[in-house]
C-alpha cells in the first residue's frame, strides 16, 4: 500500500517534559516490527520556554548503548538551539546515515525554570510493508 499510514510510524525519543537540566533521549530503532526503516526525521516540538539554552544533538549508534553526534553532512537542516524566543515551535532535521539506533540529546545551560519541548522520531520508506503500528 501507498498510503502515510502503511509507509510510516512515529517513535518518542525524548518525552515531552518541563526541562532545566540536559538529557538523552531513548534509542529509536529502525528495525521497528521488522520493517527496515530507510529514513527518518527527528521532530523537535516546543511548549513554553522561559529561559535558558537547550541545545539539541541528534545522535546515532550500531548497538543501542554507545551513541556519536551524527556529522552535519548526515543530516538535512540543522539542529535546532532552542531559547526563550522558541515557544511553541516545531523543528525538523532529516537523517541521512545509515545507523541503526537514533536519539536526540539535549545540553541545557543558564536555566532556572527551563521549558517544555519533546522529540519524536519520524521512520519512512520501510523495507518490508505495510507497517504494522503497537
Amino acid at each position: 500500500m501507498r498510503d502515510a499510514y502503511s509507509n510510516i510510524t512515529v517513535r518518542e525519543t525524548l518525552p515531552i517534559a518541563t526541562r532545566t537540566a540536559s538529557a538523552n533521549g531513548t534509542g529509536v530503532d529502525r528495525y521497528a516490527s521488522g520493517a527496515a526503516f530507510q529514513d527518518a526525521l527527528i521532530i523537535v516540538h516546543t511548549g513554553t520556554i522561559t529561559d535558558g539554552t537547550h541545545a539539541v544533538d541528534v545522535q546515532e549508534s550500531d548497538d543501542n548503548s554507545t551513541f556519536t553526534s551524527v556529522t552535519a553532512s548526515e543530516l538535512q537542516g540543522a539542529e535546532p538551539s532552542i531559547g526563550a524566543v522558541d515557544d511553541n515551535k516545531m523543528y525538523v532535521v532529516g537523517y541521512k546515515g545509515l545507523k541503526r539506533y537514533l536519539r536526540v540529546a539535549v545540553t541545557a545551560s543558564g536555566t532556572t525554570s527551563g521549558g517544555v519541548y519533546g522529540a519524536s522520531v519520524v521512520l519512512s520508506n520501510p523495507r518490508n510493508a505495510p507497517v504494522v503500528h503497537p
